[in-house]
């Protein structure tokens, strides 16, 4: 019986279990966590600075080699209900040497929290890192975000977000470009699968905190990439998220990354010669 655009729920689960799809994926993630310790550990590094009250709300920062650099933050993966910042920290070597701030952000899991909070503290963390740019080196005029998989649908949440009314203080233009790498757009298809059974959205909720219900009039830069041997539901999120920024007439790039499932696209972006680190490098202007 059909549950979700052909799909029946066995089908439609196995679309989204990534670890079911990459066997290795323990392997990797072993690898990544290695890899963000050792970079941790490097001078200047500032971890765990509060940008809110809740415990999740903490964010590290890698500085640049100059001052008054543009600022990348990143919002990690695990489908909202798992994973660290300190779990993919290394994303931070994609952009080393390149004159750029890296804020790697945590956020409150589900579900302790809604989606809906979740999306609202992913949003004070830009706030916070907007108002302290100056401190943490970066340049505030310069804000870019980009996140991987649950963070990539972050990315396009905040992309999407009018700023002044999330905080008086902000300007409508406080991003200047996102990179949402294997990003999910549409949560409906999320809400019917057993990640459900943690992340507790109902059809509102899950309609509600959806980036291709909120497409903007007005935006920033967006890239989008995806892993192309990833899915074909997380192939058709972002190809139907592309063409309704196309649209609506808002910039939009898709970037090709063959050969790529989701876990080896977002180590690729601590590689800084990647195609996906150089076209984060682009969208920064680096």
């Amino acid at each position: 019986m059909s549950l979700y655009r052909g799909y029946d729920r066995p089908q439609l689960d196995d679309q989204y279990n990534n670890s079911k799809r990459v066997p290795a994926a323990p392997e990797i993630m072993a690898r990544f966590q290695s890899w963000s310790a050792e970079v941790m550990r490097r001078p200047g590094v500032r971890l765990d600075l509060a940008y809110g009250p809740a415990a999740g709300e903490r964010l590290d920062v890698f500085p640049a080699d100059r001052p008054r650099a543009p600022i990348m933050i990143f919002f990690h993966g695990g489908y909202w209900q798992m994973r660290d910042k300190a779990d993919f920290n290394f994303v931070a070597d994609g952009f080393r040497g390149k004159g750029a701030v890296v804020v790697s952000a945590n956020y409150t899991l589900c579900p302790e929290v809604t989606m809906t909070e979740l999306a609202r503290q992913c949003r004070a963390a830009v706030a916070w890192t907007w108002r302290h740019a100056e401190e943490i080196g970066g340049d505030r005029a310069r804000i870019f975000v980009c996140g991987h998989s649950a963070g990539g649908h972050v990315t396009a949440l905040l992309a999407s977000t009018e700023w002044p009314r999330f905080a008086s203080d902000l300007p409508v233009d406080t991003l200047k470009g996102g990179l949402a790498i294997s990003g999910l757009y549409e949560l409906e298809p999320i809400r019917l699968t057993y990640l459900n059974d943690r992340l507790r959205m109902d059809a509102a909720e899950a309609a509600a905190q959806s980036p291709m219900n909120l497409v903007p009039r007005r935006a920033p830069r967006l890239m989008l990439a995806v892993g192309g041997i990833e899915s074909a539901e997380f192939l058709r999120q972002q190809a139907d998220y592309a063409a309704a920024w196309r649209k609506a007439g808002l910039e939009v790039e898709e970037i090709p990354m063959p050969g790529h499932d989701h876990f080896s696209i977002i180590g690729a972006l601590g590689d800084p010669t990647s195609a996906l680190a150089r076209a984060a490098h682009r969208l920064m202007g680096l």
